[in-house]
């Protein structure tokens, strides 16, 4: 029988402690974030209405661990509609209090309250009347008692053996800090478009594309008047290149469609003196502009058989025309 190598072996023996540390630190975490949820009172509110009133910026500052949350917290806030961004509290100490202004509003991180960096922060605030919000896990600190509004974290234990790494107190700031972002936000009333304005790069620009970012227009249209023949239609489907027309009535409205399966359907000698009326299918699938692109994906892919054109409407017009090719090279999935 072969036995395993030693390092192997303790790596086994190793892999039940492992996991274990793992869960106990997770639960640790998700305790002191339901102590939080639950110690939540109006100072919260208060510092929502502080920051939904500031005409200026949302200044974030913190240090070590607390300035890595800080930073963060500036950016969700600057990605959802509040102008916000992370100054140093080292480098505030040297110049960069020039970047705070009276129109500005402060959010200070530290969970001991203690940071001596902060302090010439702290005192620039009271100096010049800028308002001042802590987060903090100790209400007697310079940072708590000097806040305008300070946002208590609970007393919880940090994660692991030692008890002493910044765990448990930077996840619950970084908690916190969402639920600020997401409560400006949505007293702001800020939609899936505005989002889309700070986000026009990456999966979520692509995935949040508006139909008419993407659809063909004005000339581009393949159209047709119903009473036109097909000897008419085939020549516009093969012009404009997207393997169907679509049939229009005298005021200008979609009336049904032509596509490379009516014409496989209705095959023969007389295919071409027949009239567009006569071939078309009734009632095609439509999308409106403003529609969302990946629910103009989904229209196409669960329709059966799939559909690799929609038309595009407004009051029953057609504006624009989309190919499943324009939403891939879009990147939209």
């Amino acid at each position: 029988m072969t036995s395993l190598p030693i390092n192997q072996q303790e790596n086994n023996a190793s892999s039940p402690r492992d996991l274990e540390s793992a869960r106990k630190t997770l639960l640790t975490e998700a305790k002191a974030l339901e102590a939080l949820a639950t110690s939540l009172d109006e100072t919260f509110a208060q510092a929502v209405e502080i920051l939904l009133n500031v005409t200026g910026r949302v200044i974030i500052s913190g240090m070590g661990k607390s300035g890595h949350v800080a930073r963060k917290i500036a950016a969700t806030m600057a990605s959802t509609g509040t102008p916000a961004f992370f100054v140093h509290p080292g480098e505030a100490s040297h110049g960069d209090l020039g970047m705070v202004n009276q129109r500005d509003a402060v959010l200070a991180l530290s969970n001991s309250g203690k940071v001596k960096e902060l302090s010439d922060m702290i005192a620039y605030t009271r100096r010049y009347d800028i308002p001042l919000i802590a987060i903090t896990s100790n209400a007697d600190s310079p940072l708590a008692t000097a806040s305008d509004v300070c946002l208590l974290l609970p007393k919880q234990p940090e994660a692991g053996s030692l008890g002493l790494a910044p765990t448990t107190s930077t996840t619950m700031q970084i908690a916190l800090g969402d639920a600020l972002a997401v409560a400006l936000f949505e007293r702001r009333g800020f939609t899936p478009d505005d989002f889309k304005v700070f986000h026009p790069g990456g999966s979520l620009g692509q995935q949040l594309a508006r139909v008419r970012d993407l659809m063909h227009s004005g000339s581009d249209l393949p159209l047709i008047d119903q009473t036109k023949p097909m000897s008419e239609a085939l020549l516009t489907m093969t012009e404009k290149g997207f393997g169907c027309v679509g049939v229009v009535d005298e005021t200008g409205r979609l009336q049904g469609i032509i596509t490379d399966g009516d014409l496989r359907r209705h095959m023969g000698n007389d295919l071409v003196s027949l009239s567009v009326k006569a071939v078309m299918t009734s009632q095609p699938r439509t999308i409106e502009a403003e529609a969302l692109a990946v629910k103009c994906l989904a229209l196409m892919s669960l329709h059966s058989p799939r559909i690799t054109n929609l038309f595009v409407v407004e009051e029953g017009k057609p504006i624009g025309i989309i190919h499943v090719h324009d939403l891939l090279r879009a990147g939209i999935t």
